[in-house]
């Protein structure tokens, strides 16, 4: 029987990063993905004969710079593309709000619409950018294992002092205050253009479940804007797709000699005492290692993998607790030639379109969720991902993909699969209305709902976030008080996953936190 000194489950971009830190530290490490390849949320398919596309997440806001660095992964393929993309919302009458890394540019636009809002729009970002300088040393580090407190676990918070030295202590009220906000009370304070408001909401509510009138939609929007350095509403775009991140991942993990197995499921978690000990694979396989990782949601690990009867009741009605609902869903379309967009010229799109006119339209399309009900009028962002990347469309064909919100996991009165056209008609009727004759150019149509991302990537409920993305579920509460470090009330079995802190997202850093961790521990055995 092969023997590991830690076996990583799942092969995502956390799932890698995990691997290949593990790799470095020259232990052997196998990683399994029950796929055909390694991606996860990352990965970039054919959906249509000639057609490509981001399959699930279309661009990342911030990576960790020192995950990209440490691994290597520029020289293994990855980095962004050099366009000065950034987002726009179409207004009506030909008039766009585009908001970019260029602030003089940005100002121009915002000032169609309000020339105090403009005014304001210097302040904004440095005010976002002190509130991130308070949260980026946290990212970066293991939460505090509440309730087990020393002095040590207080010397470990010391990253935070630079942003206090630099800030003061009214700043750090000022986090505070904010944090628990919904986007409509911070937006309130500062603008008052519609167009400004729905497209800055749209970055507290992205992948979740809440309208921008929720509670904690503020510490969201901040969450996206973390190693932006006050750049709000930032676009990074993968040279390549998606794809590239992982393949690099990848091909870096590779090169400290992680073995990657790809259709190679697992069964379940073999626990020995209260102890992981190794897995077993769905063809009857069994691979003993010191530790097991994994990148999978806590739900999927523990109630699937493990088994509820090797949890504490404490910690299986914990993990049962952990709040889902996912609600988001992917549309993706194969053009015959290029939508006519009013306002949009062909540069635009090579960044986001979100179609957020107001902060109001984007709470009316929620309020269809609470009730088990898709959105009449869903809130949409999309990109054509082939006005940058030619390979993904036949010549002088393009490709858009949409993320869409409302489309809750759970519909009242029916199911998925009678649903999953309606959503589709309701996506086109939205784009229809801002590219007359979008319907005609179809040849193709995608849709993935909350439940084919379950299936797909075992997502419990569809949440791209492995659970939401809320203040009660931050931070030592992430995914439970009691797995907060990454190591878990199983002995040896550790989680790295987006379920973990600091949360959601490309970046990377669930991985490269746990993965110091798990270096701890494999040094002291």
């Amino acid at each position: 029987m092969k023997r590991y000194d830690a076996i990583v489950v799942g092969g995502g971009v956390n799932g890698l990063t995990t691997a290949a830190y593990l790799g470095k530290s020259n232990r052997k490490i196998l990683l399994l993905e029950k796929n055909e390849t390694v991606a996860g949320l990352a990965s970039t398919e054919e959906f249509a004969p000639g057609f490509k596309c981001n399959t699930v997440t279309d661009f990342v806001p911030w990576i960790n710079d020192q995950v990209v660095s440490e691994l290597e992964l520029e020289s293994h393929g990855f980095r962004f593309t050099s366009s000065n993309s950034g987002v726009t919302t179409p207004a009506g009458n030909g008039k766009v709000l585009t908001l970019s890394s260029d602030s003089h540019e940005t100002v121009r636009s915002i000032a169609q619409f309000s020339q105090s809002d403009a005014d304001k729009w210097p302040a904004f970002r440095s005010k976002v950018a002190m509130l991130t300088d308070f949260l980026k040393p946290l990212y970066g580090m293991t939460p505090l294992p509440i309730p087990e407190l020393d002095l040590s676990t207080f010397l470990s918070m010391k990253p935070m002092l630079a942003p206090y030295r630099k800030h003061g202590r009214k700043a750090l009220v000022e986090l505070l205050r904010i944090l628990p906000m919904s986007m409509l009370e911070l937006l309130d304070e500062w603008f008052e253009s519609e167009p400004l408001r729905g497209t800055l909401a749209a970055a507290g509510i992205r992948h979740m479940n809440q309208g921008p009138m929720a509670v904690g939609t503020a510490f969201v929007f901040l969450h996206n804007h973390i190693r932006t350095e006050g750049s709000v509403r930032q676009v990074n775009f993968i040279d390549g797709g998606t794809e590239k991140l992982v393949s690099a991942l990848e091909s870096s993990a590779k090169s400290y000699g992680v073995e990657l197995l790809t259709e190679s499921e697992v069964q379940n978690i073999t626990v020995d005492d209260g102890t992981a000990v190794g897995v077993t694979l769905i063809n009857g396989e069994e691979v003993e290692s010191h530790c097991v990782v994994s990148a999978l949601d806590p739900k999927t690990t523990f109630q699937g993998l493990v088994g509820n009867d090797q949890l504490s009741p404490q910690f299986s009605r914990r993990i049962k607790n952990i709040k889902m609902r996912g609600a988001t869903a992917r549309v993706h379309y194969a053009l015959k030639e290029l939508p006519n967009f009013d306002g949009l010229h062909e540069e635009l799109l090579k960044g986001i379109v979100s179609i957020s006119p107001s902060l109001s339209y984007m709470e009316k399309a929620s309020d269809a969720s609470k009730y088990g009900r898709i959105s009449e009028e869903p809130w949409i962002e999309f990109t054509v991902p082939s006005v940058r990347e030619q390979s993904f469309a036949p010549a002088g064909k393009h490709v858009l993909s949409a993320t869409v919100q409302y489309a809750p996991y759970h519909l009242r009165g029916t199911d998925w699969q009678s649903s999953r056209d309606e959503l589709g008609n309701r996506v086109s009727d939205v784009l229809e209305k801002y590219a007359p004759g979008f319907r005609n150019l179809i040849e193709h149509q995608e849709v993935l709902t909350p439940k084919d991302l379950e299936s797909r990537y075992g997502l419990t409920e569809g949440n791209l976030n492995q659970g939401e993305m809320m203040l009660d579920q931050f931070f030592f509460m992430r995914p439970t008080i009691d797995s907060a470090q990454y190591l878990t009330p199983v002995g040896n079995l550790y989680l790295c996953g987006a379920a973990t802190h600091p949360g959601g997202g490309l970046h990377c850093t669930n991985g490269h936190n746990a993965a110091n961790e798990i270096i701890k521990h494999l040094q002291s055995v």
